[in-house]
Order: structure tokens, then C-alpha cells, then sequence
């Protein structure tokens, strides 16, 4: 991956609302009245910590509505952030003298820093104007909170529930939202996604009933808001350990499953899941490529390496070719994932149950073992051993339908269109927006080196080698 440098924490200053946003929260510091703020490190979950920061240290229990669009050149250079939040209670004392200050004796001049006053004004302004469009933002709107309680409340009494009133929100935006409620019982989890993964809700609420034994049963669904709830599943997170067995458990359960949806393809595309059939993919060799081009051509220094036309048409006919053999093998189309990730998988025994399906998709299912595989790399320090017997548990349930040659070709031939695969599924190559962001360009010309470096590969291990 290419770097691109970036701090290493992120400062938050909080708007806080009360009383239908009539009363704003309000810090005693040298030289006069500023927001709340909080500083937590970069790629962490900002609800989440902005909302373990301002119970801990402010004393007060929030919840996040949405990031407000503070760019002011002084707040875009000391790369301040604000978060538009509500007020649910009060559960502690400040270690900052704070006080409750009314909208109408707001102005200017009542804050330190300038950029504050400015950005609560356009903070406001986006509220009301999300305020308008309930489908497009209903969890910017002052109030979700307490109907989304009181709703988790009526759905879980039914089974002999009831919260505890303790919370913890993980992911806050106007379309986006992540809970886990804590009850008398399991902890019961609320998810609510939207674009661009708004296909995540019928795919779950899909996968929910056609196969149970692998997802965590869906208690309610709310249409509205794109969102179900859900108890929380007991067992390990693969995030948290490398015991190589729970890791084998799971490579099997992911065969299981593939296996147990072949045929289902039609009902799995219908639902949202993209379609990565090879018919579908064999087509995109071409135009992906010459994006990776156009990318090479506009990297501005070395290293990484840019890789020449005339490597990226040997590239091209090695991919090409690849997917030929694969097609050749006749291995069904199954459900298969992109994010295939252990955060995303819960162990307990010999089950296995999945978590987060907004990149589901329909092809071949030898690619979701690939991202599997590297995930166990990083995490279970995995070796040439360990890396063989969980391949070895994943292949296991495909040897009932699959000759055991077949498999094997096709084990040689899904690290590189894995890669290729990843790169049309996250759909980055066709959008000029995301292609000028050097963040993303860079890790799309990482992902061509990857396919590069797995094509050589390839050859070395088959022989006569395509040149």
C-alpha cells in the first residue's frame, strides 16, 4: 500500500443539544466559553469514542446525530472536527466547569475560538435542512433515540426482556447507525445501513431465513429506517484470537454455507448481493486494467513500482487466462463475501455464525477464502503449515461435490483473480470521484502490483507459462 501521511489522533469538539437544540452545552476554559472537546486516534470509531469521552469526562450521556460540515480554514488546518450530538441524561460531574447556555443569548462573541460560533450556525442549518427529508436522514432528527428505545423495548418484552438502560453506540450519521443495547438477557444489537450499503438490510433479512444456522437471528425489522435488531451471539471473535483451531472451525463453516446456497443465485443477486459471476467479471479485464494505466501513469514517485503498459497487457492476457482454467473446473456460483473479515465472524465450537453482509455477492466461492486467508496471516502469525490445514478444513466439504484435482486447480488459480475480484467489487475503478483521491488511486495501484505479483506467481507454478 502506498503511503500517504496522516495524523495520528482527531480532534472533536461536541454540540451538544437540549430542549428541542433551544439549549447548548458550554465549557469554562482560559479566556472564556468553548465546546466540549474530546481527541481520539485516527481510524477508531469517532461515536463510540466521543461518546465514552463525554460520560467520562463531561459527565454527560449523549447521542451522536452527525458529523457537521465545520470546514473553516482555521478548523480545516488544526483538522478540528464537530459532531452534532443530543443530550439523553446525565450521569456524572464534569471535570470542566460547564453550563447550559440558551440559543437566543448565543453569538459570536460568546466563544474563544470564532470557528465554533460558525459552525454551530451551519450545524443548525443542516439539522433543519435533514429535518426535511425523514428517508434521507432520520437519525439526524432530534427524538430517534428515545422512539428507537422504546421500540427495542416492545420487541424484546416478548420474549421476556427488558433494557437495562445502559447503551453503547458504536456508528452515528444521518442514514448509518450501530447500537448494543445491554438487557436482563443478551445484549441486543441495532443496525441500520444505509447508502452505499443499503443492500445490507435485505440481504440480511434474506440470508436470516435461508440460512439460519449461520447468522444471528433477526428479532424485528424497521423498513423505514433500513434496520433490524438482532441478540447478540455468543462465542469468540476472530479478532480476538489466533487459536488456529477456532480459525479451522470457522474455513469450514464458510465452505458449509457456500455449499448449502448453491442454486439460491437468483433469489441471492435479486436481494442486493453483487454479481460477481466470471461471465460477469471476464468482461471488466479490460477497461480495469486500463484504469490501472491511467493510475500508473499518475503516480508521482518511486517506490512502489510502476508497473510498464507492456506489463499491464501481460497482466491482462494472465488474468484472462486464469479465468478461462477456473471457468473450465465448473465449480458452482455461490454466496461469497468481500469483507470476509474476523471482526465479522463469531466462533463457538463447531459453529460459526456471520455478522456484517454488505458486501455479499454471488460467484465463485474460492475468493472469499482468499480474503479469509489473509486476514489469518496478519492475526494467527500463520505459516506455511498452519496456512495448509486451514486450507485443508475449507476444502474438506467441497471434496463430497468437487474432485479433489479440481480443487486443487482452482486453489492455484484464486489468489490473483481474488485480487482482481476485490478490485471490481469495490467498485472504486468506475468512479473519477474516488480515482482522484490519492488514498484511494493508491490502493487501487496496490491491488494491481498485488495481481501482478500473484500472476508471476502463477506462472512459476504451471507450466507452459503464458508470455
Amino acid at each position: 500500500m502506498e503511503r500517504v501521511d496522516q495524523p495520528e489522533s482527531e480532534i472533536y469538539r461536541v454540540i451538544l443539544l437540549r430542549q428541542a437544540s433551544t439549549e447548548l452545552l458550554l465549557a469554562s476554559i482560559e479566556g472564556g466559553l468553548s465546546l466540549p472537546e474530546v481527541t481520539i486516534p485516527r481510524w477508531h470509531r469517532a461515536a463510540e469514542n466521543i461518546g465514552a469521552a463525554m460520560k467520562s469526562t463531561w459527565g454527560e450521556e449523549v447521542i451522536c446525530l452527525f458529523e457537521a460540515d465545520g470546514t473553516t480554514p482555521d478548523a480545516c488546518h488544526n483538522r478540528i472536527h464537530y459532531q452534532v450530538t443530543e443530550h439523553w441524561r446525565s450521569v456524572g460531574k464534569s471535570e470542566v466547569w460547564t453550563r447550559w447556555v440558551r440559543m437566543e443569548e448565543l453569538h459570536q462573541n460568546s466563544l474563544v475560538d470564532p470557528s465554533d460560533y460558525a459552525a454551530i450556525q451551519r450545524s443548525l442549518a443542516e439539522r433543519d435542512t435533514l429535518a426535511r427529508d425523514r428517508v434521507a436522514g432520520p437519525f439526524a432528527q432530534l427524538g430517534w433515540f428515545k422512539e428507537l428505545f422504546g421500540w427495542v423495548e416492545e420487541v424484546i418484552a416478548l420474549r421476556g426482556l427488558h433494557l437495562s438502560g445502559n447503551f453503547r453506540q458504536l456508528n452515528a450519521s444521518p442514514t448509518f447507525s450501530l447500537i448494543r443495547f445491554e438487557s436482563n438477557g443478551p445484549a441486543i444489537w441495532f443496525k441500520a445501513a444505509g447508502e452505499p450499503n443499503q443492500r445490507e438490510f435485505p440481504i440480511t433479512l434474506m440470508l436470516s431465513r435461508l440460512f439460519p444456522d449461520y447468522l444471528a437471528p433477526v428479532l424485528a425489522a424497521r423498513s423505514a429506517w433500513n434496520a433490524w435488531l438482532a441478540p447478540e451471539v455468543q462465542g469468540v471473535n476472530l479478532t480476538e484470537s489466533s487459536d488456529s483451531s477456532l480459525w479451522e472451525s470457522a474455513a469450514a463453516a464458510i465452505a458449509n454455507l457456500q455449499i448449502e446456497s448453491i442454486g439460491r443465485h437468483p433469489e441471492l443477486v435479486a436481494s442486493g448481493a453483487h454479481d460477481l459471476r466470471l461471465e460477469s467479471l471476464q468482461g471488466l479485464v479490460a477497461p480495469v486494467i486500463d484504469v490501472a494505466g491511467h493510475l500508473m501513469e499518475k503516480q508521482s514517485k518511486e517506490p512502489p513500482a510502476v508497473l510498464s503498459k507492456a506489463e499491464l497487457r501481460l497482466l491482462a492476457r494472465r488474468i484472462r487466462d486464469a479465468f478461462s482454467t477456473l471457468r473450465d473446473l465448473e465449480i458452482p456460483d455461490t454466496l461469497g463475501h468481500l469483507d470476509l473479515n474476523p471482526g465479522n465472524l463469531i466462533v463457538a465450537g463447531c459453529r460459526c455464525a456471520f455478522l456484517d453482509w454488505a458486501e455479499a455477492y454471488v460467484g465463485h466461492p474460492f475468493f472469499s477464502f482468499q480474503y479469509f486467508l489473509e486476514h489469518f496471516r496478519r492475526i494467527a502469525a500463520a505459516h506455511s503449515t498452519s496456512e495448509a490445514k486451514l486450507a485443508a478444513s475449507y476444502l474438506e466439504p467441497w471434496k463430497q461435490i468437487i474432485s479433489h484435482d479440481f480443487l486443487a486447480d482452482a486453489m492455484v488459480c484464486a489468489p490473483l483473480l481474488a485480487a482482481f475480484t476485490y478490485a471490481v467489487g469495490t467498485g472504486a475503478w468506475k468512479q473519477p470521484g474516488a480515482l482522484s483521491d490519492p488514498t484511494v488511486a493508491g490502493y487501487l495501484r496496490s491491488l494491481v502490483r498485488r495481481m501482478n505479483r500473484e500472476a508471476n506467481a502463477l506462472c512459476g507454478r504451471r507450466s507452459p507459462c503464458l508470455v
